[in-house]
């Protein structure tokens, strides 16, 4: 099974808690990116996260002023995060089960980023199914299961 390391985005794009939602706006614009990790104040400080949901949902849908708000007052703190060996199939659970789309990696420090995307894209979940559509061991993985189901018809 592959891990989150293995599939999250590295560059990451990060903003202050204190920065306006305007400049956070910019930001991800200017990135093409629809989430910034929220920068902790100090090593014992929770990552936090800001996407554009929380800005439609609790900027524009109000009619709050994106230049006077600031990010710490929209983001969401502490956000969950994933370890980088977390395998992938985990990651997705997790995302299911929380109905979030991404979260940041971290092992002591920021590492990347993970998002549904990314399991998308880079993963290997199509070519190595660890189950069928019924529930049953994979094919590939275990050949006794495909002898056993041929009998089964």
């Amino acid at each position: 099974m592959m891990a989150a390391r293995e599939i999250m985005t590295k560059d990451v794009v990060s903003i202050s808690g204190s920065a306006t939602v305007a400049e956070a706006v910019a930001l991800m614009k200017e990135k093409g990116l629809r989430a910034l990790i929220v920068d902790r104040r100090n090593e014992d400080d929770p990552y936090g996260m800001v996407t554009e949901t929380d800005i439609v949902y609790k900027v524009a849908a109000h009619g709050h002023d994106p230049k006077e708000m600031r990010v710490y007052q929209i983001m969401t703190k502490p956000c969950i995060v994933v370890t980088p060996e977390l395998g992938v199939e985990y990651v997705a659970r997790l995302f299911a089960n929380t109905k979030i789309r991404r979260a940041p990696v971290v092992q002591g420090r920021l590492l990347g980023v993970i998002s549904i995307s990314d399991i998308i894209r880079k993963s290997d979940f199509v070519e190595k199914p660890k189950k069928d559509f019924y529930g049953n061991d994979a094919y590939m993985d275990n050949p006794e299961v495909l002898q056993q189901r041929e009998y089964d018809v």
